[in-house]
């Protein structure tokens, strides 16, 4: 199933490269790996808690 959507993310990013020009290439890249990452901490797959929680010495 990841080769299918890796597959799908790298034709997005074509296209946007090719039509868009480098700025719509790095904001699909950007909105991507943003949707990515909210995905997995939805699916609590990742803990966001601990990135933007301060540790204390």
């Amino acid at each position: 199933m990841w080769s299918i959507v890796g597959l799908s993310f790298g034709t997005v990013l074509g296209l946007a490269a090719a039509f868009g020009g480098f700025v719509a290439f790095a904001l699909v890249l950007v909105l991507g790996a943003a949707g990515f990452v909210a995905g997995r901490a939805m699916e609590g797959e990742i803990d966001l808690a601990q990135v933007f929680t301060r540790r204390s010495a």
